[in-house]
């Protein structure tokens, strides 16, 4: 397989090239150059399989030309060792069923470990041992930090630099990062999440560093953290009954997660649509009703791994629907929801089925309504993206409760902390990478 810029400017690249790269050199995102569907046959054969069954078909599907497939297998194997349960939850005052699909069983119990786990492996095994020093550079606005952390946490010849935006995310998100040490170095810029993105894409294209320090990503702009995200909308097809065409209602940040089910679509898993489900910042949904990207700077909210003014994967999805955005509207409904509405869903679905909702899967939820007015009746799919004790100072007010917390999160909060204070100046960042 090979992949191609969305800028358009740049020559095909290979899977080892686009993943180290990140950006490609135009400073556009990677995409496949084709979306070839995956057999009827094999997808029927997937049905009720478990999520490492059905993720070992769909990266043989995507990869299989470029590794062998027993080698492929235990990437998988050993990046996705947990489960991504489908809960279905119809008591919603609708006669529609309505499931939720849990992202949040990995270790920092947050979707971005399947990404993150994924293509940390895939990238030690094409560097090989021989690789040269590799610097993952990645930007935070919650829960991407612990799961990159996570995933490269002692990988030899990688050094992990993570950039969040100073009391921009919960302490308990930030200390699955900053307490680990080690290879994983965690830099606090005072700015927003935007700021931090920008930094990230001006260390791709600075001269300075270009000779000195060879970079890459883990965030969603990186290709290898897209791909497997398609697994688990293809897993969730699957434990449907046969014949279903699910809506797939997504809560969106940096358009990742979202973008990933487009291409699931092209793969040939049947759906009915897809939300764009958004707090505040509302740049797609916008998008959607108006023709007009506007970016801007972004907005705190309690979902804040959302909280996105410029997002990046725009680009991706522009370029996968050919800027055509009637044919867009086809299969992609936006919906917007602020802080007020989501504390009421988290507090309602609670008091109606005792099930705990963190506030970016509320605000997923919360989509389902617009997605079925513009799609119509049938199975809905909730990506609940995140473990709700992540996000105990909003979702313990409104359940009037406390909410467990699990072990794994538990011992970070007696961690030290191993953290260095940046301006957002590009400056600031290139110091800090040359001195390490």
């Amino acid at each position: 397989m090979k992949f191609v810029s969305t800028g358009g400017e740049s020559p095909a690249a290979d899977l080892r090239t686009a993943l180290t790269r990140g950006l490609a050199p135009d400073g556009g995102l990677y995409l496949p150059e084709r979306m070839d569907p995956i057999d009827a046959s094999i997808l029927a054969g997937l049905r009720g399989k478990s999520f490492s069954v059905v993720s070992r078909a769909v990266a043989r599907h995507l990869l299989g030309s470029t590794i062998p497939a027993a080698d492929l297998d235990r990437i998988v194997d050993d990046a996705l060792d947990f489960e991504v349960p489908l809960v279905r939850l119809s008591d919603d005052g609708s006669e529609d069923d309505l499931y939720l699909l849990e992202l949040f069983h990995g270790p920092t119990l947050a979707f971005k470990d399947v990404g993150a786990r994924f293509m940390a492996r895939l990238l030690g095994y094409l560097r090989g041992e021989d690789g040269a020093p590799l610097t993952i550079l990645v930007a935070t606005s919650g829960d991407t930090g612990s799961a990159v952390a996570q995933a490269f946490l002692g990988v030899s010849g990688v050094r992990t630099v993570i950039l969040f935006p100073k009391g921009k995310v919960t302490p308990l998100q930030e200390r699955q990062f900053s307490t680990l040490g080690g290879n994983v170095n965690v830099l606090e810029v005072h700015g927003t999440f935007d700021d931090c993105q920008r930094l990230v894409k001006s260390a791709f294209s600075d001269p300075l560093l270009a000779d000195e320090v060879h970079l890459s990503s883990a965030n969603s702009i990186n290709i290898g953290r897209l791909l497997p995200q398609i697994f688990y909308y293809v897993h969730a097809a699957a434990q449907l009954p046969a014949g279903s065409a699910p809506l797939f209602s997504v809560p969106s940040g940096n358009f990742g997660n979202l973008t990933a089910g487009l291409m699931a679509k092209r793969l040939g898993v049947g759906c009915r649509g897809f939300v764009a489900v958004t707090n505040v910042n509302d740049v797609v949904p916008e998008y959607l009703r108006t023709g007009v990207v506007r970016p801007r700077p972004s907005t705190p909210t309690i979902s804040n791994a959302m909280d996105v003014g410029d997002p990046s994967n725009l680009a991706r999805i522009l370029a996968l629907y050919g800027r055509d955005l009637d044919d867009l509207r086809k299969d992609l409904v936006g919906s917007v929801h602020d802080d007020d509405e989501t504390r009421k869903c988290i507090a309602e679905v609670y008091r109606k089925t005792g099930y705990v909702l963190d506030p970016h899967s509320a605000v997923g939820y919360l989509g389902v309504e617009s997605g079925r007015q513009a799609f119509g009746e049938g199975p809905c799919v909730v990506l609940c993206t995140a473990h709700p004790a992540k996000f105990r100072e909003a979702v313990e007010p409104a359940i009037g409760d406390t909410v467990p917390i699990p072990e794994r999160l538990a011992a970070c909060l007696e961690a030290e902390r191993h953290v260095t204070t940046i301006p957002p100046e590009m400056s600031a960042l290139r110091d800090f990478l040359l001195e390490k």
